[in-house]
């Protein structure tokens, strides 16, 4: 009887081992033909390519109504040797794939006012696989049911719902889920990403499951929003130097505003108003570059970007940006183009609001830590590839706020400062810490490194990516 008993046990014990496998391999099967119907054949403008490249939503969690919206790129000469990487753009409330993808590192930039795409000679999918990602929910294509969700946005739950897209999205893109895996971006994406990499850093400590683990080898991050502090001194710094505000307005700020807090004065909002003033008839995120006069009169709505010191002023959402400088005018209007949203299998809940490349519809950020100093040195420690990197004609992020903030870190230097080059030219100046950290610049770039200096955005990248030391000559 004992026996009988036993043996019905393992045969009970076998079937529902044989259901779950069976029901592990249905998923997995759905997963693999929802890659396929991914798959982009027909973009409207595209080049012949060879590579292949897919788009559409990944829902998060089966108890939420959020999906976000992805595009992603396989490598140019071969996916499974290369590493796979994840690009963010900051804001928040900013789309990865309006400024990412079609306008700074993709393999296709969008021109003549939204009605082609050109191949991008330096596109970061030549050393990689390139993963964009339009996050939180209200950002692009990326949508909620639920429009309490909107309300609830912030640092830490962009971070929640970007790692429970890739968990999911792993699952639709099995064979890349052993590649090394790197997350880059910039701007305010020096909160995303640390926060991210600390998400699956910790989840990864304590994952029990291979479906969960995510091979996280490092990251980098440009013109990066990490310190508010030092931002904001930097920034006044900057400006002064390169001859765009006043001494009285320079001397005036420095003396009325204390950068180490919320409490102004006065004359500190005083002296603000005139800083954002002498910025109002040039591109802040280029100081260089002309500005798009097709979309002088428009105002692009940007929620926090700004360093705390500023970010009451309604002039400083007011302040023309772009690169082209009509390339953002572009981007939108390609991708409001119901062709290309077919294309790209975009916009399936027709969204009740026109497509823009920063969000119209996030209206309140509720949690956004004053430094990611900590977090960036708790994953060095923890022996993560940490490169940060500053085009140094960004009035914005400028290179003396990031040089302001690693300093802060109180690093020892392992390698001096010195130029690095491309083409037999100098290409920046770099510094090497001790643990694992780089701070590189990129000679005449501004905020979107890869629009004015593509060559040395591709060359910086390829380095991070190999580990390898920038060129010290013109060898």
């Amino acid at each position: 009887m004992v026996s009988m008993a036993y043996s019905l046990c393992n045969l009970l014990t076998f079937c529902l081992v044989l259901q779950a496998m069976t029901a592990a391999a249905s998923v997995a099967g759905a997963e693999e033909l929802q890659q396929e119907k991914d798959r982009v054949k027909d973009l409207p403008g595209q080049p012949a390519v060879e590579f292949r490249h897919y788009s559409g939503y990944v829902k998060l969690r089966p108890q939420d109504e959020k999906a976000l919206f992805y595009w992603f790129f396989e490598a140019q000469g071969g996916v499974l040797e290369k590493p796979l990487v994840l690009w963010l753009n900051g804001g928040p409330g900013c789309s990865s794939i309006a400024y990412g993808a079609a306008q700074e590192l993709g393999p296709f930039l969008v021109r003549s006012n939204g009605t082609q795409l050109v191949l991008n000679d330096f596109s970061w999918n030549k050393v990689a696989n390139i993963l964009f990602l339009e996050a939180p929910v209200g950002v692009g294509f990326s949508y909620t049911n639920k429009s309490s969700d909107l309300l609830e946005l912030g640092d830490r739950i962009t971070a929640e719902d970007s790692h429970a897209f890739l968990v999911q999205w792993f699952k639709r893109f099995p064979s890349l889920k052993t590649h090394d895996f790197y997350i880059t971006g910039e701007s305010y994406a020096g909160h995303y990403v640390p926060q991210l990499a600390e998400l699956i850093y910790e989840r990864n400590k304590r994952s029990s499951s291979k479906d969960s683990y995510i091979n996280l080898k490092g990251f980098m991050i440009g013109n990066a929003v990490i310190n508010d502090e030092t931002d904001d001194m930097g920034l006044i710094e900057f400006a002064w130097s390169h001859a765009i505000i006043s001494d009285q307005i320079y001397y005036g700020i420095m003396k009325n505003c204390d950068f180490k807090s919320d409490n102004l004065t006065n004359l500190c909002i005083k002296y603000a108003e005139g800083f954002l003033e002498a910025y109002s008839d040039i591109d802040v995120y280029s100081i260089y570059t002309p500005v798009c006069l097709i979309s002088s009169n428009k105002t692009y709505r940007k929620l926090v970007t700004a360093p705390r010191l500023f970010t009451q002023h309604d002039l400083w959402h007011q302040l023309p940006s772009g690169y082209d400088p009509c390339t953002k005018d572009y981007a939108e209007k390609y991708f409001n183009r119901e062709d290309v949203q077919k294309a790209l299998h975009a916009n399936v809940t027709k969204l009740p609001y026109p497509y823009t490349p920063c969000s119209n519809v996030i209206r309140q950020w509720n949690d956004s830590p004053d430094t990611m100093l900590p977090t960036i040195q708790k994953l060095l420690k923890a022996g993560l590839r940490i490169w940060v990197y500053s085009g140094d004609t960004d009035g914005r992020v400028p290179v003396t706020s990031t040089r302001y903030s690693i300093n802060k870190m109180g690093l020892r230097i392992q390698q001096k400062w010195r130029a690095w080059f491309d083409s037999k030219q100098v290409a920046g100046w770099v510094v090497t810490y001790e643990g694992g950290l780089t701070l590189a610049t990129v000679r005449g770039a501004g905020h979107q490194v890869p629009i004015l200096a593509p060559a040395q955005s591709l060359a910086l990248f390829s380095h991070f990516l190999s580990n390898a030391t920038l060129p010290s000559s013109r060898a």
